[in-house]
């Protein structure tokens, strides 16, 4: 039996990938805002402290394998609070889990990327180098003068980003740790975005060439796959799966 460490468990993707690793008879310990062994805010500095230090009482030594899924979507109103949550968040858990993940067996790392770092075209460089540089602070005034979009997106840049800086001290400790991108997917997070009247037309016009939008299973299951020893030389991609989107619309891109 593995040890895994899943954020954003409640619910979405995250208790997707809970419930595909728990079905193969693994551990998970969740994190999230409510239903979870540890229940925080990821969005404060306080909250995220006492959950990566929550979270590694409940592992242990050693895990073998974290996927940081917490994040918000386009469409809620503090893009602060989606700056703090969807980079900060996971970063603080990234780095916090090191120690013990270089403990685990064949340990690695999936964190949530979006197709959205291709297609967006309003990705805002400045907000992406203050998540990079680490300034919460500036990071979330930028992000109260974007866009909701804008600031999601470039979350989602910054977070493909710290996955590709890590791969050398992470691979020298024997992590490997990758990032997926996917598309839309259902969830309760897309549902919220195909409520909203503004992004709700922008979501459905997206072309997908599989025919239709994927499931959060789908998802999972291509994560489970990067958390396991069949990608053992796995280290630094970001993998796309949007049913092709990217493909479609940047057929040259590569």
């Amino acid at each position: 039996m593995h040890t895994y460490l899943v954020t954003g468990a409640a619910s979405g993707l995250g208790a997707a990938v809970t419930a595909r690793l728990r079905g193969r008879g693994d551990r998970v310990v969740t994190v999230d805002l409510h239903d979870s062994e540890v229940n925080a805010d990821l969005g404060t500095v306080d909250g995220r402290t006492r959950a990566v230090s929550e979270s590694l009482a409940l592992v242990g030594d050693s895990l073998d394998g974290l996927v940081p899924c917490a994040g918000l979507g386009p469409q809620v109103p503090d893009h602060a609070l989606i700056a703090s949550v969807n980079y900060f968040g996971v970063v603080a858990f990234l780095d916090g889990c090191l120690d013990a993940l270089a403990q685990g067996t064949a340990p690695a790392t999936v964190a949530i990327s979006s197709n959205s770092t291709t297609i967006d075209p309003t990705v805002k460089p400045e907000l992406v180098a203050a998540f990079m540089e680490g300034d919460e602070a500036g990071a979330r005034s930028l992000a109260s003068d974007l866009p909701g979009n804008t600031v999601y997106a470039s979350s989602k840049v910054a977070i493909a980003r710290a996955v590709r800086h890590r791969v050398s001290e992470w691979g020298a400790r024997g992590v490997r740790i990758n990032a997926v991108a996917p598309g839309p997917f259902r969830s309760p997070l897309l549902q919220q975005g195909l409520d909203d009247p503004v992004f709700g037309p922008l979501i459905e016009s997206l072309p997908v060439p599989t025919g239709e939008i994927g499931s959060a299973d789908e998802i999972a299951s291509v994560i489970e796959f990067l958390l396991s020893p069949a990608a053992s030389y796995v280290h630094g991609s970001i993998l796309f799966v949007d049913g092709g989107i990217d493909a479609l619309l940047r057929a040259d891109a590569i």
